[in-house]
């Protein structure tokens, strides 16, 4: 299969969907590789490193327009729309369940849009998001230690505080993979740790592992609205699969909250947790509402791209050679797991969450693969 890597547009990402590494395990398994001219440089990979691999450098008109298999890291972006087409099968990150304009083309397009996010295993993991929602946790008290500091707006709060002088206060809503790992910084950099979590189970297992060091709290419109008063920094940490984020911090909660404290909302990409939540960028990453600063960067992981771009080979890589030894519809119909990162297939929506999301009409994937057939 002509697999390519397309190098990516949306402002200040420096990641790429494949290593060298990574190019060399395709081609030493009989396929070609397309790498766009520069893909690779943001993550420290010249050209010259996948030419030893073995990969072809071509332009981005030949990388869109020749590959059959389309490895990226983020969302096609509206420039880029016009480049999808039928008889493409693009494997990225989507997000599409708060994005209907990306929706709609990958529809119109005719493109089998495969989502790194909604790849799912039979005990429910996430195993291609999980690597960028440990580091997205992980930077997120990074990024509200530094917003917290005075001349950026905050409150002037150190995050561990000195001796006789107390730690600022952390709250993480949603203890899954994003809450753990943000929990973990936090309680390094010397924070009081509050995590809120539905699940009472996992609240067991994130006591056992976090040794106690955090309070964890059942999870509620109320205990929200009284944790939020007393927190300097708020790490919004929710996701439900494909879908969108439930928006559980109100504009009238965040009223509440100390001025000059810090909202960082890792659940953006899916539309984001509170109710004043908006898509920003690393050029332009914070604003306020009611005297709250919001960090809301859709990409977080590409401020690291050395870093997430090995984890996400690691993990992407075994998927991709799935799809380019087998054939992208042999794959899918074999692997239960690849199925579900199915969220388009011949200009029907085959994830539910995504039709209900935008009032749009949902196909199961099964139907629509037989009427490929038929």
């Amino acid at each position: 299969m002509r697999v390519g890597v397309a190098k990516e547009t949306k402002p200040q990402e420096y990641r790429v969907a494949l290593t060298p590494a990574g190019a060399r395990e395709l081609v030493q398994r009989g396929h070609e590789v397309l790498v766009e001219t520069g893909a690779g440089v943001g993550s420290a990979f010249p050209d010259e490193a996948y030419e030893r691999a073995g990969a072809r450098i071509v332009s981005v008109d030949e990388v869109w327009a020749s590959a059959e298999l389309l490895l990226k890291v983020k969302e096609p972006i509206a420039p880029e729309y016009p480049r999808l087409r039928e008889g493409l099968t693009l494997f990225t990150y989507l997000h599409i369940a708060a994005d209907e304009p990306l929706t709609r083309a990958l529809v119109e397009s005719g493109v089998t849009a495969i989502a790194y996010e909604t790849v799912e295993t039979a005990s429910g993991a996430l195993p291609l998001l999980a690597p960028m929602s440990e580091i997205a946790g992980r930077l997120a008290p990074q990024a509200g230690a530094h917003y917290l500091e005075k001349p950026k707006g905050g409150r002037g709060i150190l995050l561990g505080g000195v001796a006789g002088v107390a730690p600022a206060r952390v709250l993480i809503i949603g203890g899954g993979m994003v809450g753990y790992n943000a929990a973990v910084i936090a309680i390094g950099m010397g924070a009081q740790v509050t995590i809120l979590e539905r699940s009472a189970d996992r609240m067991r297992h994130l006591e056992e592992i976090l040794s106690g060091r955090v309070t964890l709290l059942m999870s509620s419109s109320l205990q929200i609205e009284e944790s939020l008063k007393e927190a300097d920094l708020v790490i919004g940490a929710v996701l439900i699969p494909g879908a969108l984020a439930p928006k559980l911090v109100t504009r009238e909660m965040l009223a509440g909250m100390k001025p000059g404290s810090v909202l960082v909302d890792v659940a953006i990409d899916q539309g984001g947790c509170a109710e004043t939540s908006r898509p920003t960028t690393h050029d332009d990453p914070v604003y306020v509402v009611e005297d709250v600063i919001h960090y809301c960067v859709a990409n977080m992981p590409g401020a690291v791209p050395i870093t997430s771009t090995r984890a996400l080979t690691n993990v992407t890589l075994p998927y991709v050679e799935q799809l380019a030894d087998r054939g992208v519809i042999r794959a899918v119909t074999e692997s239960p797991e690849l199925s579900l990162g199915v969220n388009v297939i011949d200009g029907k929506i085959t994830y539910e969450a995504v039709a209900d999301a935008h009032g749009l009409e949902y196909t199961p994937l099964e139907q629509a693969l037989a009427a490929r057939v038929g």
